[in-house]
Formats: structure tokens, sequence, C-alpha cells
């Protein structure tokens, strides 16, 4: 069946009573629930009059006023909710990626505004609990790359710094993409054993980091990079993580041109949850992505103590 086609004249991206119609809608798919403690039904009172905004309610059992963003990274927030579900969708139809800058034009924000924006939208595309990777029968590829680096055309001062990052990622399934200091098997093999069934079949390259750890699995194979040798049969390859590497370094080297070390895990989550969501439609994706929002908050001082990106 044919994916539904995006139409950015839905009122959810104009008007702000059908974007939070929307949100709750997607939160709140059996109707209003307390996020302080959870009651529903008739013990929910919707407040009206002149002096209410549109959307809030009150629970009959803690006594206390709430929308739908209490709870949410959207709490608090003084962008228009129109404007987070257009943001919204837009980081969920780009496939490499939007720069702040970019985001900045299209909706008519200052730098800073889109810059906090997509970070709390990558907070809601990051899975705190994901479950295992691959299984009985399965394959798991295994990698590492390095993003940044590049000094290409720079005529001053020291190169920037290079990222390791190392992702797992199950044929026909989802990846898991992790920021990490060192490649080497004290590093690596706790990612591993934790991500990973047991019970799968690990693939990777030749580096030596992997034999001792694939021990550990039900099986591991590994092809020669450095022989050129990229596949052999027609099961012996990683060429599923390495296309997801190769998506990712669009993104940083094209899109982004330059990511902190202190954000790179939440630029990972981002390219994570889109690969994660592939089959399903943008619009689709992007309502996934919104879902995220519930139970996060993600604060401005927090950013301040971390490095810009």
């Amino acid at each position: 069946m044919p994916k539904s086609k995006l139409d950015l004249r839905n009122p959810i991206y104009h008007d702000d009573d059908k974007a939070r119609e929307h949100f709750e809608s997607l939160l709140w798919p059996d109707g209003p629930v307390c996020p302080r403690c959870g009651v529903t039904g008739d013990r929910i009172t919707k407040l009206q009059g002149k002096s209410t905004r549109p959307g809030v309610y009150k629970c009959k059992d803690c006594r206390k006023p709430f929308s739908v963003t209490v709870g949410t990274i959207m709490e608090r927030s003084h962008i228009p909710l129109s404007k987070w579900v257009l943001a919204a969708q837009l980081m969920a139809s780009s496939k490499k990626g939007m720069s702040a800058l970019q985001l900045q034009r299209m909706i008519g924000t200052n730098y800073e505004t889109a810059w906090f924006l997509f970070h709390r939208l990558r907070e809601c595309a990051n899975n705190p609990n994901p479950g295992p990777l691959g299984g009985a029968n399965k394959v798991v590829e295994a990698d590492e790359s390095y993003v940044g680096g590049k000094a290409r055309n720079k005529a001053f001062g020291r190169p920037p710094k290079k990222h390791a990052v190392f992702a797992l990622i199950e044929r026909e399934g989802e990846v898991r993409s992790f920021h990490v200091a060192n490649v080497n098997a004290t590093t690596l093999r706790p990612i591993i054993v934790k991500t990973a069934s047991r019970k799968s079949y690990l693939m990777t390259d030749e580096s030596p980091v992997y034999p001792k750890i694939g021990d550990e699995f039900a099986g591991h194979g590994a092809v020669n990079h450095s022989a050129d040798e990229y596949v052999r049969g027609s099961f012996w390859y990683t060429n599923t993580v390495e296309s997801y590497f190769a998506l990712l370094k669009r993104g940083v080297y094209g899109t982004f041109h330059n990511v902190s070390e202190a954000h790179l895990y939440r630029y990972l989550a981002e390219f994570d949850f889109r690969h994660n969501t592939r089959k399903l439609s943008d619009a689709e994706r992007a309502e996934a992505l919104l879902r995220g929002a519930q139970g996060k908050r993600l604060l401005y001082r927090q950013a301040d103590r971390a490095a810009n990106g």
C-alpha cells in the first residue's frame, strides 16, 4: 500500500489550536490523563472561560491544572505549538537531517531557538529502553567509524577532532549507535553484549577487537577490508552498517558541517530514529517523534553547561 503524502497546508502546521488537538490525539488517544497522578475519565475537568487559555484541564484528585504539554519537552516553551509540530515534521522527513540555520529560516525564529528546538526533538528520538538486537538465526553487524576531523581548506589552527562512533545493526532490523572514547575491546565489549542478543551471529570486519567478543555469540564472521574483501558469498559482509555510516557522514559533513562532542549522542539518536522508522511514512514518523516527547524535560541550563554544538 503506498504511503500517504504529506500536505504542509494542514492546519496543524499553522494553527496552534489545531496543533494542540493533534498533540492531544497522539499523547491522549483515550482522553486526557493527569501527568502528575495518572487519573483519567470523569476525574478530569476541562477548564473553560475567557480568562482560561485553550487546552487546560484540572485533575479532581491532585487538584492541579495541566495541559498536554506538561511533563513533555514542550512544557513552559514560548514557541507556538504549531512550530513544534512543523519542526518535528521537517526533522522526520529530512533523510540527512536539517541544520538549525535552515529551520530558523523556515519557521521564522532566531538561531538559538531553532538550535534548542531541534535538540529537544532529538531527545524525543532517543529511546531510553530499547530491546536487544538480533536473536536466534539473526545477524547483527558491528563496525566503527569516525566523524569530524576534516582539515581540508583549513588554513590556520589545529584540525578538528575526530569522534569515534560505534554501531550495531540487525539486518532488516534496527540500529543502535554510540559515541565512544576509544575503539578497543574494553570499550566495545560492554556495549555489544548489552545491546545484542548472544544468540545472534555477529558479523564484523577483520579488526582484532572482535574475535574474542565474537566467541560469546552463536557465531562470528568477518570480512577482510584491508585485502579489499567486502562481500564473501552472499552472507559475509558488513554493508548494512556501512550504509548507515555513509548516511550519517553525509549529514554531518553536508548538513551540520560540525557536530560538537558534547551533543554527538543526540545527533546519533536522530539518525537511529529515522533508520528504525524507515518503513513509516514521513507523517507517521513525525507522529512517532512527537509521541516521544512524553515524560521528558530538557532545560536551557542543561545546555548551558555543555559545549555548544
